[in-house]
């Protein structure tokens, strides 16, 4: 008897572009759509800035304020990576400055412009000890669900942000 025919995850040029902008931001400063389309077309990715904009958009890659000066990251989960499991570790060690607590709140202080990101992607981690965050421009307010809940997640905010 016959098995059912293999399914092949077939590689697309559409692919292929997503993942070389995917380590291009990991391995570079990105700070605009232009350096990003330089190093494409060093690449042999000759690409409109409407499908740069797209493909970032796609991959959730934002353009967030950094002790550095701006520069990509990922934002969030994309449809064909790992960008969002990377998203914390990748967003917390350049915008976080400060983690600080009472009772069930965790106030999380960042870089002016970082408090969306960090907030977006701390809700994507889905911790079960936060019941919500609230973002700001350079603030990030969690609630916990009990004062341990939060000891636990700004040590964890903390060990991440490298704090």
């Amino acid at each position: 008897m016959l098995g059912a025919p293999a399914i092949h995850r077939m590689s697309t040029p559409k692919r292929d572009r997503q993942n070389a902008i995917l380590e291009m931001v990991r391995t570079h400063l990105v700070d605009s759509q232009e350096e990003l389309r330089r190093l494409l077309r060093q690449r042999g990715w000759d690409v409109t800035q409407a499908t740069l904009s797209r493909d970032l958009r796609e991959l959730r890659l934002a353009r967030v304020p950094t002790p550095d000066g701006p520069r990509y990251l990922a934002a969030g989960p994309a449809g064909n990576g790992d960008a969002g499991a990377a998203a914390v570790e990748g967003l917390l060690p350049s915008l976080v400055l400060s983690v600080d607590g009472v009772g069930e709140l965790l106030v999380v202080r960042t870089v002016v412009g970082g408090a969306q990101p960090v907030a977006a992607a701390l809700d994507r981690e889905g911790w079960p000890e936060v019941l919500g965050t609230l973002g700001g421009d350079d603030t990030v307010l969690l609630i916990c669900r009990s004062g341990a809940a939060r000891d636990r997640i700004a040590r964890r905010i903390r060990e991440l942000s490298g704090r």
